[in-house]
């Protein structure tokens, strides 16, 4: 079979005068530019990808020397990754600690961490919409319209990660530092450049859907402390390497390998995509950057910008008022301090026990309103805990705390998952029969399409990052999934 793509490299289509004339985006920026404008930015990705690719190449090999070995060492470490799960649950179940959270708002934490990262769950994949035509491109297609649920909204991963985030107060997370937005730009990059980095969107798929051992630990624990782990048990099954998105990017990577005209060069490219997962902020960095403390002053730190002056006179901690107290963002740790010693707080306590805990939560709370569910259960855990109850190292591992176990408050799942009514694959309707007009004119336009080429292109550019998980992006994923079986 003749190739759909030319292997090149990666500096190709575009000269070193102009390589430098692109402006650089750091990882952050360049997110945001790609979510928001991607036409406009696409050069900009390409050369982010480029810095990215040689910022890895240093890196070792953890891949067979050729793709016909991938099936085996798939099955390898997924059993590796079953022992090691395995004797994670025995250890629990004998008495020991959680591995990762040591209380729910480290959890809640490493939500908001992993956000940037989650929201565009499936993006680059993107690219490879356009190659419909080839069936050797099928499982990664199918790969990509299963992260965006096959349309349907309970399953599409950014709508479940959204609601997530939702649920627990944690929407706020687009001031975190350039470091969380690496692999999310990495991703949205790989999306709108996939014609010209298409190994590298294959190898960096092979690696983000190999099931790891964090996933399984992640999905139990948050279980354990009251959080719906759907999303994290979802990945846990669609990335199976028996039939799941393991496998499927296993079929790609060979059946693309031995179509290219120089199989050699395409499989050192894919190793360099699999690379890409190393970089930026991760599941356990994340987990391993939590500082109980350190994040609530953050939170207050945030809050004294805007609350420094609606403070009366009267309100006064060790002599001083809240409003000179709060402007000064060095001086909230004394602050809290200053709290604690004057009684405000009651560290180790049921929270009811501190005054300032009944200031933002109670029928007459004079506060209420003020923290998010996110920076309350921040404060809560603050409070009930002491300076010794929690500490963990930079690896993630939760070395010690406080022994205790929340009551399980599962969210009703089986009531937020129902099945969604999904709509006639090309239907057409007369003026005012009703519903969402917009709906209505995708259908009229798919329909009036000269043939099913230009269907499935109108209904990709629906289908990106950005739009997927809205719902013309829904109903666009749905009639794309049924075209492309048609």
């Amino acid at each position: 079979m003749t190739s759909t793509f030319a292997i090149e490299s990666t500096n190709a289509r575009t000269t070193p005068e102009t390589r430098a004339a692109i402006p650089a985006l750091d990882s952050k920026a360049l997110y945001f530019a790609l979510l928001d404008n991607p036409a406009e930015h696409v050069e900009a990705a390409r050369a982010y990808l480029r810095a990215q690719i040689e910022a890895t190449r240093a890196e070792p090999d953890e891949l067979p020397d050729a793709p016909w070995q991938l099936p085996g060492w798939i099955q390898g470490r997924s059993e590796a990754v079953g022992l090691s799960y395995r004797e994670y649950l025995a250890a629990r179940k004998n008495g020991a600690p959680r591995r990762y959270f040591s209380n729910k708002s480290h959890a809640l934490y490493f939500l908001k961490g992993a956000a940037p990262t989650k929201l565009v769950d499936g993006a680059w994949l993107y690219g490879v919409l356009s190659r419909w035509e080839n069936p050797d491109y099928h499982p990664l297609i199918k790969t990509y319209l299963e992260e965006l649920g096959d349309g349907v909204p309970d399953k599409n991963h950014v709508t479940l990660y959204r609601r997530l985030l939702a649920a627990h107060g944690c929407e706020h997370w687009e001031g975190l530092s350039d470091d969380y937005f690496v692999q999310g730009a990495i991703q949205l990059a790989l999306a709108y450049c996939a014609d010209q980095f298409l190994p590298e969107v294959v190898g960096f798929n092979l690696g983000y859907e190999q099931l790891p051992l964090h996933l399984l630990i992640t999905s139990y624990e948050l279980n354990e402390l009251g959080i719906d782990p759907y999303y994290f048990t979802l990945h846990v099954t669609v990335d199976n390497a028996g039939s799941g998105h393991a496998h499927k990017a296993v079929q790609a990577v060979r059946s693309l390998a031995a179509q290219s005209s120089d199989p050699a060069a395409f499989w050192r490219r894919v190793l360099d995509g699999y690379r890409l997962n190393d970089l930026g902020a991760c599941t356990t960095s994340i987990i391993g950057s939590f500082d109980l403390e350190a994040e609530l002053v953050e939170i207050f730190t945030a809050k004294a910008a805007i609350g420094k002056n609606m403070h009366s006179d009267y309100c006064r901690v060790a002599g001083r008022s809240v409003n000179d107290w709060l402007s000064e963002p060095a001086d909230i740790p004394a602050f809290l301090k200053a709290m604690e010693d004057a009684g405000w707080i009651q560290r180790g306590e049921p929270v009811e026990n501190s005054r300032f805990w009944r200031l933002i939560q109670g029928e007459r709370a004079e506060m209420f309103g003020v923290f998010s569910a996110y920076e309350q259960e921040v404060l809560r855990d603050w409070i009930t805990s002491t300076r010794d109850d929690v500490k963990t190292s930079r690896t993630g591992r939760v070395l010690s705390h406080r022994a205790r176990q929340r009551t399980l408050d599962k969210l009703n799942q089986q009531g937020e998952r129902s099945g969604y009514p999904e709509r006639g694959l090309i239907r057409r309707r007369s003026a005012g029969t009703g519903g969402d007009s917009e709906l209505i004119q995708l259908e009229e336009r798919v329909a009036n399409a000269a043939g099913k080429s230009e269907a499935m292109s109108m209904l990709a550019r629906l289908m990106s990052p950005s739009v997927h998980h809205t719902a013309i992006g829904l109903m666009a994923t749905r009639m794309y999934s049924k075209l492309l079986d048609a």
